[in-house]
């Protein structure tokens, strides 16, 4: 005798199965009111169904995530513009034999920033393969953005040594998309940047944050703000880049002006080394050594 999971689970094939021949056979449905309402996305784009979508995108990461045994992550910040060193180089001589001066410091700059994206994949690489070496309930896993740049790197890195990659992409005007490096089964698609953070949080088990635009600072100080107020449990934060975060923010100035405390400045570190944040990870944990 079947089980009633069996059973509801036969209902539900038979009913997409039933409206996927519609749609192959060119047979309209009647009706609107007619479709089943979990297939019919006029219905689930409605102005009322927004918490259905805010459920739907809550679950569905979770669940692959939880099915595919990634329970701990580290979470990778930084901007989509910083290329790959070769790219950058390539834009370099491009821009030296058009002579335009403007282009040419556009991309000396992109080329110097390009370290940024080498920094990310070495990381990422060490964590992916330590993480190789643990039991599957201690493994660590990079999830990032899933865009380009500094998350590509990152996703990169840990695909490099064959490592499964998170990628927890964001739909956007100019139509992202995932990076080739994130792994196929654990790419995910959000419309709602507040599902998306959420997820990015669920899992992490430290943040590393290479300098970034506007995204980068709202991710950042989302986490910060969380840990902060309790709403987080701690976690290891690093900045990795002193010299751009100390000229892009003045931290000491919200502790001189009493908007934060003294104590708030521990919840992050600065750094230049991407191995200062692996030991700061381990040592947070209690990681052995590898």
């Amino acid at each position: 005798m079947e089980t009633t999971q069996n059973l509801n689970e036969g209902r539900l094939a038979d009913a997409w199965a039933e409206l996927q021949a519609h749609a192959d056979q060119g047979i309209p449905l009647q009706a609107d009111a007619y479709r089943l309402a979990f297939a019919d996305p006029e219905f689930l784009l409605r102005r009322e169904t927004r918490g259905i979508r805010f459920q739907l995108e809550m679950l569905k990461p979770d669940l692959e995530q939880t099915m595919r045994g990634i329970h701990n992550t580290i979470v990778v910040f930084g901007s989509a513009r910083f290329s790959a060193p070769e790219d950058a180089q390539r834009e370099l001589e491009h821009a030296q034999r058009g002579g335009n001066e403007q282009a040419i410091r556009k991309a000396q700059t992109a080329l110097r920033n390009a370290a940024y994206y080498d920094h990310a994949r070495s990381f990422a690489r060490h964590v992916a393969q330590y993480s190789q070496r643990c039991k599957p309930a201690d493994q660590l896993f990079i999830c990032t953005g899933g865009g380009p740049g500094i998350m590509e790197a990152a996703n990169r890195g840990a695909h490099d040594v064959g490592a499964p990659t998170v990628g927890l992409n964001i739909a956007l005007p100019h139509e992202q998309q995932a990076n080739p490096f994130v792994s196929p089964e654990l790419s995910f698609k959000f419309h709602y940047f507040a599902l998306r953070k959420m997820h990015f949080l669920m899992r992490a088990k430290a943040l590393l944050a290479f300098p970034g635009g506007f995204g980068t600072l709202d991710e950042l100080f989302e986490v910060l703000t969380l840990v902060q107020c309790g709403k987080a449990k701690p976690l290891p934060i690093f900045l990795f880049g002193s010299a751009y975060w100390s000229r892009l923010i003045n931290f000491q100035v919200l502790v001189e002006e009493g908007t934060i405390s003294e104590q708030d400045l521990k919840l992050f570190h600065l750094i230049d080394d991407p191995m200062q944040a692996w030991e700061g990870i381990r040592t947070f944990y209690q990681l052995p050594e590898a």
